[in-house]
């Protein structure tokens, strides 16, 4: 008997395998239709994404920046030590010299483990030479002023580590840029004359010792930060500044009588001559003298008249401060020949970090009171006082 084996016919059944998986589905008509998403849903997953990315970027820019403020501080601190180590050495702050001289902070090279470009240097011979407003560096050192030291360097500030002066006879020359300077005092009465005694830790030839801050060295700062110049000289309309926060220096020079006198301060008369009392400029009121300026400087000036151009050189203008204006003021920083009126600046959020006696590092508000501020410049004026803003 013979059997036959009946086999259904099924479409395909011997053909390529059915897709099991795959991005198409039948319609009740039998139409083959695609699963995927529409252009609306495309949109609001973009739109989704964008919005968690601005949520995200500025908790990411607050963190970085705060990585950054907290390097700032750290810096502060090592300036801080080297300070304290150079007066238990020498049982004294340095001094500021005369035009001509290192900075203290090139004094401090040897004291913050930067020996080796201390040995680059020679205290006992000039770090620059010629006239004021054409200064040149020695030949000797100019390898090392145009190192830059990180120690120096606040990260929030994006200026060039190392800027090139071009405009003086003889360049270019290149110089590593500063961020932290020493105080001088409060700027208030004739203080900001560094050529005298000072209510700061130094001025020109002193010898001050950390037992003659009276104050505390708690409620005195040492040193603080500073907004790096850059560009080259501007002139502006009568009180039409630069963009704030000001890379460049407000020349108030105009109208001031630089020769040293028998007693501190400087001899002023028009925009000044309101600030005179007993001959000499003293606590000028900056808000209605400077608008009558117009002359700024930037890092490419041969007089070096910009804010930590060079770390190497001595002065006011690039590598001392006083407090007479709060931090981060809309008052520019006015020099007045080889001194001048200056407060803390910075790029962090609200405030300039500065270091105190006690090697404490803090951010003080811009907001704080112009008295309370210019009193923690002064080492000994027994001041009372709340640096809460």
């Amino acid at each position: 008997m013979t059997t036959h084996l009946i086999v259904p016919l099924v479409p395909h059944a011997f053909g390529p395998p059915a897709r099991r998986r795959g991005r198409t589905t039948s319609s009740p008509r039998g139409r083959r239709s695609r699963v995927g998403f529409t252009l609306v849903e495309l949109l609001v997953v973009i739109a989704i994404i964008g919005t968690l990315v601005g949520l995200l970027l500025p908790a990411v820019q607050a963190a970085r920046e705060a990585a950054r403020r907290s390097a700032c501080g750290n810096n502060l601190r090592q300036l801080g030590l080297a300070l304290f180590n150079y007066e238990a050495a020498n049982r004294s702050f340095p001094p500021t010299d005369i035009a001509g001289g290192f900075s203290i902070q090139a004094r401090l090279l040897p004291f913050m483990e930067e020996g080796a470009l201390q040995n680059l240097l020679d205290f006992r011979q000039p770090a620059f030479t010629g006239a004021y407003n054409a200064q040149t560096p020695n030949p000797l050192f100019r390898t090392a002023f145009a190192t830059p030291v990180p120690v120096m360097l606040c990260p929030s500030d994006d200026a060039p580590p190392v800027q090139t002066v071009t405009v003086v006879a003889g360049g270019p020359f290149a110089y590593g840029g500063l961020n932290y300077m020493v105080s001088y005092g409060s700027g208030t009465g004739t203080t900001y004359d560094q050529r005298w005694p000072t209510d700061g830790i130094v001025y020109e030839g002193s010898k001050v010792r950390m037992a003659q801050i009276t104050d505390g060295a708690s409620k005195t700062v040492f040193m603080s930060e500073a907004i790096r110049s850059t560009g080259d000289d501007a002139t502006q309309p009568a009180g039409q500044p630069v963009p704030f926060p000001y890379r460049k220096t407000l020349n108030g020079s105009t109208g001031v009588n630089s020769t040293k006198q028998a007693v501190p301060g400087y001899p002023g008369s028009g925009a000044w001559g309101g600030a005179v009392v007993g001959g000499v400029i003293q606590n000028p009121d900056l808000a209605t003298i400077w608008p009558t300026f117009t002359a700024w400087r930037g890092a490419n000036t041969n007089t070096l008249r910009g804010r930590g151009t060079c770390w190497a050189t001595s002065g006011v203008l690039n590598t001392l401060t006083n407090g007479y204006t709060t931090p981060n003021s809309r008052i520019p920083d006015l020099v007045i020949h080889g001194s001048g009126f200056f407060g803390p600046r910075s790029f962090h959020p609200a405030g300039a970090q500065v270091l105190f006696g006690d090697g404490a590092v803090r951010l003080l508000p811009d907001a704080i009171d112009a008295a309370v501020h210019r009193a923690l410049h002064s080492g000994s004026g027994g001041e009372t006082f709340s640096i809460d803003p």
